[in-house]
């Protein structure tokens, strides 16, 4: 019997509707009301200046920004409506940004900008900047209205008014700027941003001070780098936001490939997550999902090599490149627990690196400085720039090769000598690349470009080899399956036993074939001399068993970074980016510029988060930045005396699981929208 047919126009409207956007997901999130923290319910609030709280201001901050320098710390306290002043109910217009990559929570900011704003006079304006800074500059920009907001609450990405990496770092651009703000008629600008960002804000605060445009910033990135706390260690800002949402995406498909290597067993996940300067995703993702081996770039920056450093003792020397990680150092680190899980029958495994752990390399960290500055140097000096006159490999090695030479024949301190390039001629040529590639807007290296995994998987597969060869690398033997198969090969497992295993005796761990049997040959000859040779060679079984040993180490590469920070927001980042908009329009009501809107307590229930501004010249210092030193927001480094270091390292040996049993994975929860509100594992460790 024939199937009823539906009309052609029945069926496109039944399958639209089974495919359009208002999923469950959207439409609980759109329904979400954000937990609001005590002291910014009510739409009146007053700022109070917080002496407790010190820093040690850079004196660099105090000659480039004398106008927003000496800010305090603001705390930002609730007071009844009838207790407010006129102007803080005045009408405002108030202009926000995104600058940079995207962070999970972003529009929320706005919407508790503009929530906030409305409440206190429904007649004041809220406007984006469109495309990032180059809005500002440009005049780009569209008014926010309440249908808009709306459709974005508690979504990810930075779509309501994009985003884009332009720098006002010129005298031309803070002109443009200011012009765009005065016919425009801005009363204050809110830029949200990263550690570059909000430099940008502390220069902008600084330049509009004249035309009274107040300046507040606001920490975002997903790397997890703006932390802060003042100078007796008093924590002001524990996160940054979007970190928590990233991490999260990450570890859940991380903790899928822990599942996949012990159901497949015959690969390693080489995971880079995002972090070019500090590695605190990398850390979080570690702590969501415990996988086999995580690299924590400021680890190694720290790292010593005891027994060079005893070598070089006892012949009365100082061995100063035992000091810090190299490359050689790093790749024996990673080979170690491949041999060691590979010993107990794993040969396969999880690795978590972050993007920017190359920049922990000395060796690898000094030719980036000195690369940049050779490129920046360049740039000054010639009409055209480094990247076009030098288009390809050979051309830039040329040019280097003539750096060194001249260093040589001179005789003369230079930044590229002989040693230098000899080292760099002898890297990869993907790598090489990787190292000259053109730098970010920041004048950054972008190691989110370079093929970090590659570069190490390099190095193991070298190292391998030759443990390999050495007997060293081998795959453990079941036992069981050991004594079946030869029992159904028709031999007694108990005779070749002791010819073959070093660890005949081990009674739960896996045999482990002799170090001296490395192929057929070795075989042979060890069961020659055993007498156990029959007289058609090696037994079947015997073989089997000796092939099953041979490690084949493969490598299956996974970039986290760009999926991450466009997920949406997990609870713990909506209701954190709602109370940082409340906070801004707070300072900016309060008549604050220059500062850094933070949410102190975040490990804590919101009903006890205190809302503040910190000032943002206090958190500048030096960096070496496209050859020179400039003054920008400093950031903080993964502490490896924090208590979720301790806590990750004291687990090391355990998530190896370098013996028998199964793997210790664990898997995070989801983002749930209703339910128990989950926070980054870092921050609540360290306020054990």
């Amino acid at each position: 019997m024939a199937l009823e047919k539906k009309p052609e126009d029945g069926f496109q409207a039944d399958a639209e509707e089974l495919m359009n956007n208002k999923s469950r997901e959207l439409l609980a999130r759109l329904a979400y009301a954000p937990s609001v923290c005590p002291a910014l319910k009510g739409a009146c609030t007053r700022l109070e200046a917080d002496d407790t709280f010190t820093f040690d201001l850079h004196r660099e901050a105090l000659i480039q920004l004398p106008g927003i320098a000496k800010n305090p710390v603001q705390r930002i306290l609730p007071v009844n409506a009838v207790e407010v002043e006129d102007k803080n109910r005045k009408k405002v217009k108030i202009a926000i940004v995104f600058s940079g990559g995207p962070a999970p929570g972003g529009h929320n900011v706005i919407a508790g900008l503009f929530d906030a704003a409305k409440e206190a006079n429904p007649h004041s304006d809220i406007l984006g900047f469109l495309m990032g800074p180059e809005g500002i500059i440009e005049g780009m920009y569209q008014p926010l209205s309440r249908e808009l907001v709306d459709s974005h609450r508690n979504l990810g990405g930075f779509s309501m008014i994009r985003t884009g990496r332009t720098k006002v770092d010129t005298k031309e651009k803070i002109i443009l700027s200011r012009k765009t703000c005065k016919e425009l008629g801005i009363d204050a600008l809110v830029i949200v941003g990263g550690d570059d960002s909000n430099t940008n804000a502390a220069f902008l605060a600084e330049n509009f001070l004249e035309d009274g445009v107040q300046v507040i910033g606001v920490p975002k990135t997903i790397d997890g780098d703006i932390q802060v706390a003042d100078a007796s260690g008093q924590p002001l800002c524990g996160v940054s936001f979007g970190f928590h949402t990233a991490a999260l995406a990450f570890s859940r498909d991380i903790a899928n490939l822990c599942t996949d290597a012990a159901s497949d067993v015959k690969y390693w996940h080489i995971c880079k997550v995002m972090g070019r300067v500090a590695s605190h995703l990398a850390l979080e993702v570690a702590l969501q999902t415990h996988p086999t081996l995580t690299l924590i770039g400021e680890e190694l920056a720290d790292y010593l090599d005891e027994e060079r450093l005893a070598a070089a003792e006892k012949k009365g020397e100082r061995d100063y490149t035992a000091y810090g990680m190299t490359l050689r150092h790093l790749s024996r680190l990673v080979c170690n627990a491949i041999v060691q899980r590979a010993a107990a029958g794993k040969n396969y495994g999880v690795l978590v690196i972050p993007e920017g752990l190359l920049e922990f390399i000395n060796e690898i960290q000094a030719l980036i400085i000195k690369l940049s500055t050779l490129i920046a140097e360049y740039n000054r000096t010639h009409d055209t720039d480094f990247h076009s006159d030098l288009p390809d490999l050979d051309k830039k090695m040329n040019f280097l090769r003539r750096l060194a030479r001249e260093a040589e024949e001179r005789a003369c301190i230079s930044v590229w000598n002989q040693r230098d390039h000899d080292f760099f001629s002898d890297i990869p040529d993907f790598f090489k690349e990787g190292l000259l590639m053109e730098r970010d807007s920041h004048g950054n290296f972008q190691f989110s470009q370079v093929e970090t995994d590659k570069i190490i998987v390099g190095l193991v597969k070298d190292y391998l080899k030759i443990l390999k060869e050495k007997g060293i690398y081998k795959v453990g033997i079941d036992r069981k399956w050991y004594e079946n198969t030869l029992l159904r090969g028709g031999l007694k497992p108990d005779t070749f036993t002791s010819a073959l295993f070093r660890n005949k005796d081990a009674k739960e761990a896996p045999l482990l074939f002799k170090e001296h049997i490395i192929s057929v040959k070795t075989l042979t000859l060890a069961l020659e001399k055993a007498g156990l040779l029959q007289d058609g060679g090696v037994p079947p079984a015997i073989l089997k068993v000796f092939r099953k040993s041979e490690p084949d180490f493969r490598m299956q590469p996974h970039f986290y970074g760009y999926d991450g920070r466009g997920s949406d927001p997990s609870p713990f980042d909506c209701d954190y980016t709602y109370n940082l908009g409340r906070t801004v329009f707070a300072l900016i009501s309060g008549g604050a510029t220059g500062q850094m809107a933070v949410i102190r307590n975040l490990e804590k229930d919101v009903s006890q988060w205190e809302p503040m501004g910190i000032p943002l010249a206090a958190l500048m210092h030096l960096e070496e930045r496209k050859g020179k030193m400039m003054l920008v927001m400093e950031k903080k480094l993964v502490d490896v005396d924090s208590k979720a270091f301790r806590a990750f390292k004291a687990m090391g040996e355990i998530w190896l699981a370098a013996g028998p049993g199964e793997d210790p994975c664990r898997r995070p929860d989801p983002v749930w929208m209703t339910g128990e509100k989950d926070k980054p594992l870092t921050l609540r460790i360290n306020q054990l």
